[in-house]
């Protein structure tokens, strides 16, 4: 009997190894491509005037090294009101940076970037951002009542259409939250722009004692549209969800459009500061 039951087991594992086939999947490859991480971003309070663009190239999704420092390339800003040029210097990192730059609030600059023969540019304006006159906490405002969750209040400017770029990260956190917005709804008014941690992502709550740092940027209506679609695909496709598309940002590639580049180029005021809860 144990050696038919012996056999019996023998031919089973046998069945189940002559059914298992190997199969290959092939993945795309997408094509290698330059990526231009360009925020200018003019803090309240400073002159501006040092900032910093990174170029790096884009690797396969199974690569070790998800991207490659460029440190060949050449980086010029232009401001097209007043024909002043800004010279990136190459810190041989992936890094370019200035020193002496020139923010003005509603001119418009054109970024230029020369790699590999090839030019790439891109246009932006450099849009104001309104002050923060208060932060609070409260647990009235978010989704859950008994949960803490902090607002920043400021006046939005009455006579242009002006749009948002909100950041939030508590200490300790690795990211920032993002959150977008505009004024169509708000022009003119007072605006309670609230944010509460959501406990689907498994953050854990606002607690006393934590401390949370904010940041409301000025953006362009272009950046707008592409920061909300980028906001929107990274949380996830859900039912009602949107399908992610491939998300290309304001850099032309002037010499083969084909060959085009990931990124953005946005010049941004920003006020920012920190509260912590009590």
């Amino acid at each position: 009997m144990k050696l038919y039951i012996k056999l019996i087991t023998l031919l089973t594992i046998s069945l189940f190894i002559s059914c298992e086939d190997v199969i290959d999947v092939e993945v795309q490859n997408a094509p290698e491509r330059l990526v231009i991480e360009a925020s200018l971003d003019w803090e309240k309070g400073t002159t501006g005037a040092n900032q910093t663009i990174k170029l790096s190239t884009s690797s396969t999704y199974f690569a070790e090294d998800q991207s490659s420092p460029v440190t060949t390339a050449t980086v010029k800003v232009t401001n097209t009101n007043t024909s002043e040029e800004f010279i990136f210097d190459n810190q041989n990192n992936g890094t370019y940076t200035i020193t002496t730059f020139n923010p003005i609030v509603e001119n418009t600059y054109t970024l230029e970037v020369i790699y590999k023969d090839e030019v790439y540019t891109a246009t932006e304006n450099l849009k104001p951002v309104t002050d923060i006159t208060r932060v609070e906490q409260s647990t009235e405002k978010g989704f859950n009542d008994e949960v803490l969750e902090v607002s920043v209040y400021f006046t939005d400017p009455e006579e242009e259409e002006n749009y948002y770029l909100f950041k939030f990260k508590e200490d300790g956190d690795l990211f920032f939250e993002l959150e977008d917005g505009d004024d169509e709804f708000i022009n003119g008014n007072e605006v309670d722009w609230w944010y509460e941690k959501d406990e689907d992502d498994n953050q854990g709550e606002f607690t006393t004692g934590d401390r949370v740092e904010l940041e409301m940027y000025g953006i362009s209506e272009g950046y707008f549209n592409y920061i909300r679609t980028l906001i929107e695909q990274s949380e996830g496709v859900g039912l009602f969800g949107t399908t992610p598309v491939a998300l290309k940002g304001n850099c032309i590639n002037q010499t083969n459009s084909d060959n085009y580049a990931h990124g953005y180029f946005r010049l941004t005021q920003v006020v920012k500061t920190n509260y912590t809860f009590e």
